[in-house]
């Protein structure tokens, strides 16, 4: 894809957004204008306050978490509602803080899974991730594979849902969640606060992109947009992780997400407010180079082992049962997850609707 037409479709994108995302009164700053530099050597100077988002409003809130994680939080109950997301063998993910859970009713409270110790979090239990696919870019990282959803206090019929710091309040799912990661330096030791981000989680898959904090808000707003929460990774994150495999490769950008060229004319797809929704073209995976695999019993150690009854339908992203969400769409081998919930309560349903937008 040559740099114009890119620029041309990062264009359309930013020009298609919804005006239907409004600040909370009770909180108008957005989560994604809450910047904070990550504490590093004097611990004792908190850098990041307890709570990004302590307000009750008549919408939702308060957070449940806090943001101030370290090893007097880190264990398998910890609230943690920082995450970082630093390479394949570290970097955490958003999932329910109580079993059975599912991320129609929990989008507000999830907290902070982590890979690898250190970050004040809970720990991915041993054994859960199944497969992962990094893709390395200049203007953002995308993670992308399969896990074994139970481990991670989710509902095992669970089609999932997108989180994002964005949501039609601006406050974010996770209501004051932050991203950190060391991606993006050139010593890949200095933390930077990533803005924007979004994620995928359900149908025993995951997929999650963090965009670079350096590049410009228009490039970051396009490449982790957040309105195509139906059409989860396949669409949002084309990719071929497989399961069982680990990988990370250096990777061409995508198409945004709801931009594509037909006949030589780019156009513009704008998902409706309800599902299953069948968009009018086929995502395309980026083209992937030097790729470089591990074995995970390398990547993930010290993690907890736990039991659990999962399905073994993780490879396709379909989870079995019934439910009211749909079937899951998905691109050759890789990992795809629905955008709402197929096991909600009431809340769930509602919020699903307003808030993963």
């Amino acid at each position: 894809m040559s740099r114009s037409t890119l620029s041309l479709l990062i264009a359309v994108a930013i020009a298609s957004k919804s005006a239907f995302a409004q600040p909370d009164p009770a909180d108008p700053t957005p989560l994604t204008a809450k910047t904070y530099a990550y504490p590093s050597g004097l611990a004792c100077i908190p850098l990041l306050p307890y709570q990004v988002d302590p307000v009750t409003s008549a919408i939702r809130g308060p957070q449940t978490g806090y943001n101030i994680c370290n090893s007097t939080t880190q264990n398998q109950e910890s609230m943690c509602q920082t995450g970082i997301v630093n390479n394949i063998g570290d970097f955490c993910m958003w999932a329910p803080p109580t079993a059975n859970s599912t991320i129609g009713d929990d989008e507000a409270i999830v907290v902070a899974w982590c890979s690898k110790t250190g970050h004040g979090a809970r720990l991915i239990p041993a054994g859960a991730l199944a497969g992962v696919q990094v893709l390395v870019t200049s203007e953002y990282i995308q993670y992308a594979g399969f896990i074994d959803q139970t481990k991670v206090d989710m509902n095992a019929l669970d089609y999932g849902g997108e989180l994002d710091p964005h949501g039609a309040d601006l406050r974010g799912n996770p209501l004051g969640g932050l991203m950190y990661s060391t991606a993006f330096g050139s010593d890949n030791t200095t933390y930077q606060q990533v803005l924007d981000w979004n994620t995928f989680i359900g149908a025993n898959a995951f997929c999650l992109t963090i965009c670079n904090p350096s590049t410009s808000s228009a490039n970051q707003s396009a490449f982790c947009e957040n309105r195509y929460d139906l059409v989860g990774c396949a669409y949002n994150m084309p990719n071929n992780a497989k399961n069982g495999t680990f990988e990370v490769c250096d990777a061409d950008l995508k198409t945004p997400v709801g931009t594509y060229v037909s006949g030589g004319a780019t156009l513009t797809w704008t998902q409706p407010n309800v599902g299953p929704v069948t968009p009018p073209y086929t995502p395309v995976v980026p083209k992937s180079s030097n790729c470089v695999t591990y074995q995970s019993t390398a990547l993930y150690t010290s993690l907890p082992t736990i039991t659990s009854a999962a399905g073994s339908s993780a490879a396709t992203g379909k989870a079995t049962g019934t439910g009211s969400g749909s079937s899951p769409t998905a691109t050759s081998n890789g990992a795809s997850a629905l955008g709402i919930s197929s096991v909600v309560g009431i809340l769930g349903t509602l919020f699903a609707v307003a808030f993963l937008s």
